[in-house]
């Protein structure tokens, strides 16, 4: 299936490894030139390298999207490089643990309030495209409580599926869509389920074996759901919430 994104233009938060890096990569596949942005410079420079090679135009930058003003200069100077923007996908994450207040102001700053400043700031941008599309990546921790350790992670994640909804009613009429992608457990080097297998072995077969499945999620595999919601394939597709998780989750989403 031909997704039509050749020649569209995206930007990723969050974009230099793990489900962002992947997402880039799948959208530069289908024939995106893509942005992305995350903490570690090396790895954004390794991350647009990567990109660069596929044939599509890429650049990236270095910072905390929890910066509003650096996050809004970055949104501007990189649709300005890409000629434009057709599609926002807000992926950077605070993986807040615990039930403290630093934990729920960093999950807050980052999961929540970045995602509502990067959409303001793509906004004008993603009118002009005709087929504007935002896509927040939340979680199944935002639908099922998996402990107190989680509560500020969870609770942000949840938060999304509202200002994503209410966003996407709102922006319509505009010509832009808005959908949530909400991954279940995900393995990939380096990532969070990665840290377990080393740490905590006993922890990581736990969770392997609560699948169904039998097995974690890849990153390529959310970023394939990431990449057709993004798409003009998913025109009548907004205000949703798209959960992969291999049938993780027990709850009955009507």
């Amino acid at each position: 299936m031909d997704l039509d994104l050749k020649g569209r233009r995206a930007l990723v938060t969050g974009g230099s490894k793990g489900i962002g890096r992947a997402v880039a990569l799948g959208l530069a596949a289908e024939g995106c030139d893509v942005a992305i942005c995350a903490r570690d410079a090396q790895g954004v420079a390794a991350a647009v390298a990567e990109l660069q090679a596929t044939g599509v135009n890429a650049v990236g930058a270095s910072l905390d999207v929890g910066e509003r003003a650096a996050l809004e200069r970055f949104i501007a100077t990189a649709a300005e490089a890409l000629g434009g923007l057709d599609i926002l996908v807000c992926n950077a994450s605070a993986f807040a643990e615990g039930s403290g207040e630093e934990a729920f102001r960093a999950a807050f700053e980052i999961d929540l309030l970045h995602t509502r400043n990067a959409c303001e700031a793509a906004l004008p941008w993603l009118e002009r495209s005709g087929a504007g599309s935002i896509i927040a990546i939340s979680s199944i921790s935002g639908v099922e409580d998996y402990g107190y350790d989680s509560v500020s992670y969870g609770t942000l994640k949840a938060a999304l599926f509202f200002y994503v909804k209410s966003l996407a009613r709102h922006v319509a009429p505009r010509g832009v869509r808005a959908n949530v992608v909400s991954p279940g457990t995900t393995l990939f080097a380096g990532g969070f389920w990665d840290r377990v297998r080393l740490n905590d072995p006993a922890s990581f077969e736990a969770n392997v074996a609560a699948n169904p499945m039998g097995r974690m999620g890849r990153p390529e595999e959310i970023a394939d759901a990431v990449v057709f919601l993004a798409s003009p394939r998913a025109s009548f597709i907004s205000g949703t919430n798209l959960t992969v998780d291999g049938t993780l989750t027990m709850r009955v989403q009507a």
